[in-house]
C-alpha cells in the first residue's frame, strides 16, 4: 500500500459552520472518524448545502449500479491513483479495510492490475477504460470493444458513472490541495479495538 502524506489546503478548515446541516455532518464525521473529514471543513464548509447533499446522494447512487461493490472500489481507486487525489486513494483503501483478504490484495496492487494475476480480464478491461478517459479524456474504439465484450450496456453506463463521480471528488481535491486524512490509520485501529 502506498504511503499517503498529508498536505495544508490551501483554504484553512471551517473550525465552526454555520448551519444545522453542517454541524451534524461535523459531529457525526468526528463520531466515526474521531475527527472532520478535510473536505468537509474547507470545501463543503464553504458552499450551499446543496452541494453536500448532492455528495451524499453519490454514495446512495453508487448502490444502485449493477457492477459489483468490488469493482466499484476498484474503479474508484484506480481513478484517485492516476489523478493523485491522496484523500481519495485513503479514503477508497480505508473503505475496502473490512474486505475480503483478496480484495484488499487487489486493492493494494492497482497500479500492477495489466500483470498481476489476481485481476480477472473483466477487472483490467474495465481499468482499461478508466485509464483512458482518465489520461486522456478519450476512449479507443479497441479499449471499448473490450469492455463491452465483459460488460452489458447498463454496467458500462454503471462504470462511466463511477469513473466521472470519482473525478468529481478528486478534482475538488485536488484544486484545494486536500490530502490524505489518515482514513487507513483510522480504520486500522478500529480493526484492533
Amino acid at each position: 500500500m502506498a504511503v499517503m502524506t498529508t498536505t495544508t489546503p490551501f483554504l484553512a478548515p471551517v473550525e465552526r459552520p454555520k448551519g444545522l446541516f453542517l454541524r451534524l455532518g461535523y459531529y457525526f464525521t468526528r463520531k466515526k472518524f474521531g475527527k472532520v473529514m478535510t473536505p468537509l471543513s474547507v470545501f463543503s464548509a464553504r458552499m450551499p448545502t446543496a452541494f453536500t447533499i448532492f455528495y451524499g446522494k453519490i454514495g446512495k447512487l453508487d448502490k444502485k449500479v449493477e457492477i459489483s461493490h468490488e469493482l466499484v472500489q476498484l474503479i474508484r481507486e484506480h481513478v484517485s491513483t492516476v489523478n493523485g487525489c491522496g484523500f481519495c486513494m485513503d479514503a477508497n483503501r480505508a473503505g475496502a479495510a473490512n474486505a475480503a483478504d483478496s480484495h484488499r490484495a487487489k486493492m493494494d496492487a492497482i497500479e500492477s492490475y495489466e500483470t498481476d494475476a489476481a485481476f480477472s480480464e473483466a477487472e483490467r478491461a474495465a481499468l482499461d477504460y478508466a485509464s483512458e478517459v482518465t489520461r486522456n479524456k478519450a476512449v479507443a474504439s479497441e479499449t471499448f470493444a473490450s469492455l463491452a465484450r465483459h460488460f452489458n450496456e447498463r454496467e458500462i453506463c454503471d462504470i462511466v458513472w463511477v469513473i466521472s463521480s470519482e473525478h468529481l471528488y478528486n478534482i475538488n481535491n485536488i484544486a484545494l490541495n486536500i490530502g490524505s486524512d489518515g482514513l487507513c490509520e483510522i480504520a486500522a485501529h478500529g480493526k484492533e479495538r
